[in-house]
């Protein structure tokens, strides 16, 4: 890049940065470091939603993900996430709000006591650690692909980084997170449209998508261009007829067939196929468990200035989300149609499309302000992930189980230290991406999130008995654990221990969902149901209830501060909510279906 570039990389991300620190003074207490004082207007706690959901896995990895599956992949952000967020701010966060708790891992232990708050405390560390982990992958390719590093430097520059994004981040909390993933929402979005206009200038717009997809594969243009399709996902096996002779080989293939899919011989892949429905429905349920399981989202949502800003919130993240979704993921299918599998991509990788596609902008300045955007939208999910996963750490485990009697401050640093210890932990997710950073993602969130999420909706929305949700929450994840070692046996020893329906990775979002709560109504019917009520529930231990209830005191002043009076102004959060939801519904099912 040019010396021109390098100072909008610097300049924009830095200025950002300092403005960061600046707003760190007014850090004094626990409730100012984790909440932000419960000051945060509707629109900024929707950006901040927005810019953490849009970080650099969506411009990179995501694009990555829709260069292979095409629209499908789309459903995940317009109906997923965006539902997500509406049951979020109208159902599952908003009792939380009122009983002044700082985590959503908080509820789970009211709802189905002290072991399941512990648990999702935990997965939720696995669960945020591995997306940073996929945008450390991210930035790296942003490195080697558009600045034209070598590997060593480029992880130098992943590693500082995520070493400036933990520092701003442990000093000022989740109000300098708030506003300075504002700021970043700006660069990033002008980045993103700036480098769709000129693909889609060079590619020659959607008719020459159509066009260059046909040329590539008369079938591609329908695969790629629609959701309504079956997803086919192509498995290369050449590699083990050049290793092996044709029967060490032909006995390999003939595994990797035991759960599912046929092969082509005549070009030596394994074709898997999920019907359009199964894959569009796994797409909404993987968005729903960002939005609700994800604490980067409740964190945010819990430092609204009432429950209106709250609600509006979700309209803010989701009207922004589903138009730069459209924007950040053609990328991937423009690229397709400029690049079709064929041609080999820097580094083998189909996550490497969108920093390739960077690469070829020559204009000085232009490629500087891309990279720059990539930056911003790293940091704006470094900061995040690190502030919500210490406070679920701090919260949830530390000073739940271990220290309980200290004071404010003390708690308040263990928050702060504990930022780039998270940040550090996603390194060691790396080694494992070879294969493509979403699909390793799908692979373990249907694993231990589904499960989760299954229990904030059970919880929210049925009677089921308290001491369910354990038993529930094991049962979901033991299904994922033996699906992940059934592929594992089948692949390696050539034993199926499970039917090829089950161990379909798509398959495995509702059918994790069904276990779980089956498990759980099971058990109600024998034990009993809850009965209804209000939802009350106070900390035990000295620190948590005095946080706690100086949260609920904020509440109480602020109940009516900036609320809207009138029917239609208390109303107007549900119907924008309303309209976005069907919005993306729309886009996905009519549109582009």
């Amino acid at each position: 890049m040019h010396i021109v570039d390098w100072i909008l990389v610097v300049s924009l991300n830095g200025a950002i940065i300092v403005y960061g620190f600046y707003l760190s003074r007014n850090v004094h207490t626990s409730a100012d470091w984790f909440l932000a004082g419960r000051r945060l207007p509707w629109w900024l706690v929707g950006i901040s939603m927005y810019a953490t959901a849009i970080d650099t896995s969506d411009l990179i990895a995501d694009s990555g993900a829709s260069y292979s599956l095409g629209f499908s992949f789309l459903v995940l952000n317009w109906v997923g996430v965006v539902a997500g967020w509406a049951l979020a701010a109208f159902f599952v966060c908003l009792p939380m709000y009122r009983a002044g708790m700082y985590t959503n891992a908080e509820y789970l232990e009211a709802r189905f006591g002290p072991s399941v708050r512990v648990i999702c405390a935990l997965i939720q560390v696995q669960y945020r650690t591995l997306v940073l982990g996929i945008i450390g992958m991210t930035i790296f390719l942003t490195m080697t692909i558009i600045c034209e590093w070598p590997p060593g430097r480029a992880w130098g520059a992943v590693t500082g980084i995520a070493v400036v994004a933990a520092v701003y981040t442990a000093i000022g909390g989740l109000r300098s997170v708030a506003v300075t993933d504002a700021l970043q929402f700006v660069v990033m979005t002008v980045a993103a449209l700036v480098i769709w206009c000129v693909v889609f200038e060079k590619v020659g717009g959607l008719a020459g998508v159509e066009r260059r997809l046909a040329e590539a594969d008369p079938n591609l243009p329908a695969q790629m261009l629609h959701a309504g399709h079956d997803n086919i996902a192509k498995e290369d096996v050449s590699d083990l007829f050049t290793k092996y002779d044709e029967a060490e080989a032909t006995r390999r293939v003939e595994r990797k067939l035991l759960l599912g899919g046929h092969f082509d011989a005549d070009h030596q892949v394994i074709i898997r196929r999920t019907p359009a429905g199964f894959f569009s429905l796994a797409m909404v349920i993987a968005g729903l468990a960002y939005s609700i399981v994800n604490h980067t989202q409740s964190m945010r949502m819990f430092a609204s200035r009432n429950e209106w800003h709250l609600k509006m919130s979700a309209f803010a993240a989701g009207s922004v989300l589903i138009a730069m979704t459209f924007f950040n993921l053609t990328m991937g299918i423009m690229g397709r149609a400029l690049h079709p599998l064929s041609e080999a991509l820097p580094l083998e990788k189909n996550d490497s499309i969108y920093p390739y596609l960077v690469s070829q902008v020559n204009t000085i300045g232009l490629k500087g302000i891309v990279v720059a955007g990539i930056f911003a939208a790293a940091l704006s999910t470094y900061d995040s992930i690190g502030s919500s996963l210490s406070a679920l750490l701090t919260r949830d485990v530390y000073a739940r189980l271990f220290v309980k009697q200290r004071d404010d401050r003390h708690y308040l640093r263990v928050g702060q230290w504990l930022t780039p210890v998270i940040i550090a932990i996603s390194f060691l997710y790396l080694p494992f991406m070879e294969g493509g950073m979403v699909l390793f993602y799908l692979e373990l969130t249907s694993t231990f999130v589904i499960p989760l999420l299954t229990l904030y909706l059970m919880g929210t929305f049925t009677r089921v008995h308290r001491r369910s949700g354990v038993v529930g929450l094991l049962a979901g994840a033991a299904y994922g654990v033996w699906r992940l070692a059934a592929l594992f046996v089948a692949d390696s020893y050539g034993i199926a221990i499970m039917p090829s329906i089950l161990a379909n990775t798509h398959a495995a979002y509702p059918i994790s969902m069904a276990v779980t709560a089956g498990v759980m109504l099971l058990i109600s019917l024998f034990v009993g149901w809850e009965k209804r009520g209000h939802f009350l529930h106070e900390e035990k231990a000295a620190w948590l209830r005095a946080s706690q209830s100086k949260v609920q005191q904020l509440e109480d002043s602020r109940a009516s501060h900036q609320a809207p009076h009138g029917l239609f102004a208390r109303g107007l959060p549900a119907l924008l909510v309303i309209l976005a939801v069907v919005l993306g519904c729309y886009l996905s099912f009519v549109v582009f279906w």
